[in-house]
């Protein structure tokens, strides 16, 4: 049976999985129906091919990933609450820029100013870059640990660890049941958690061994290499999914997979029949298996 890889996430009440050429989203509605949304996709690389190339596609990913992340969210919230949610372009464009404005806020801005106010006490510049660097993971845990405390987030996390298993399911090339997918771990070595973690690692290599700069060359410097950082932070996750029984990529990603005890929790039998709905319609979509091979959920 054909193998590819497959994206996804977590959204409210549901999963949303990414192929090749398709995406589908799958919601639990109040009356514990499953409803699904499936749209084609239509990559920017179809048109552009030179995207596919090495480091230039794990950017492209990470743009299109947030687009259709906040389409997924915003059909989960409607089906979830059965509340009218409608998202123009512009408003799509509004809320991604935001998004992303927050994470150069807290992951660029305040390192870099924090380390700033301490840097005069610090006689060495690596040990000033080694502070910054820690200080954005520092960061990233304790907004972690902050937003778990949220009953809809956790609720959202365990939709994180369902998708998981039902991904690593299909990966062993499992029947796709709940029983089945429900043995597996909840965390993925391909996980956006990990993504951003070795996002912020890489960004610690690359500044750590630079000399003292002003807080705005600072802050200015480390937003010029984002592109590239999430691009080769990109090409170290596909690698490792691809030699992902090699003990050497394993102790690489272990300190992501870590960080995913936080973003994933064990999800409940339901849950994992919403991920399954999700995932086994985008494998019809995709032409990997046939209609009579999927169960149909209610």
């Amino acid at each position: 049976m054909a193998r590819f890889q497959i994206g996804g996430q977590a959204v409210l009440e549901g999963v949303m999985v990414r192929g090749k050429s398709h995406w589908v989203v799958a919601v639990r509605k109040p009356d514990q129906r499953i409803i699904l949304e499936e749209r084609r996709l239509d990559s920017l690389s179809n048109r552009f091919p030179f995207l596919r190339f090495f480091i230039l596609r794990g950017g492209l990913v990470l743009i299109e990933a947030l687009t259709l992340g906040v389409q997924a969210l915003a059909f989960s919230v409607q089906e979830a609450t059965e509340e009218e949610v409608q998202i123009t372009s512009k408003e799509m464009a509004f809320s991604i820029t935001l998004a992303i404005l927050l994470g150069i806020g807290l992951f660029i801005v305040l390192p870099a100013w924090l380390s700033a106010l301490v840097s005069d006490y610090l006689q060495s510049s690596l040990a000033v870059n080694l502070l910054e660097g820690g200080l954005r993971i520092v960061i990233l845990v304790a907004y972690l640990l902050a937003i778990s405390r949220m009953h809809d987030i956790r609720r959202v996390f365990q939709y994180h660890g369902a998708e998981h298993k039902v991904i690593h399911a299909y990966e062993a090339g499992e029947e796709l049941t709940p029983e089945a997918a429900s043995k597996y771990s909840p965390l993925h070595l391909a996980c956006g958690t990990s993504f951003i973690l070795i996002v912020l690692v890489v960004l610690i290599l690359i500044f750590a061994f630079l000399g003292r700069q002003p807080l705005l060359m600072r802050v200015l410097s480390r937003l010029a290499v984002v592109p590239l950082v999430a691009g080769l932070s990109y090409e170290i996750i596909r690698l490792a999914r691809n030699h992902r029984d090699s003990r050497f990529v394993q102790a690489l990603m272990a300190p992501g997979l870590m960080l995913q005890k936080m973003t994933t929790l064990e999800p409940s039998l339901d849950q994992l029949e919403v991920a399954i709905a999700s995932l086994g319609r985008l494998l019809i979509l995709e032409g990997v298996r046939d209609e009579d091979e999927v169960e149909t959920l209610p």
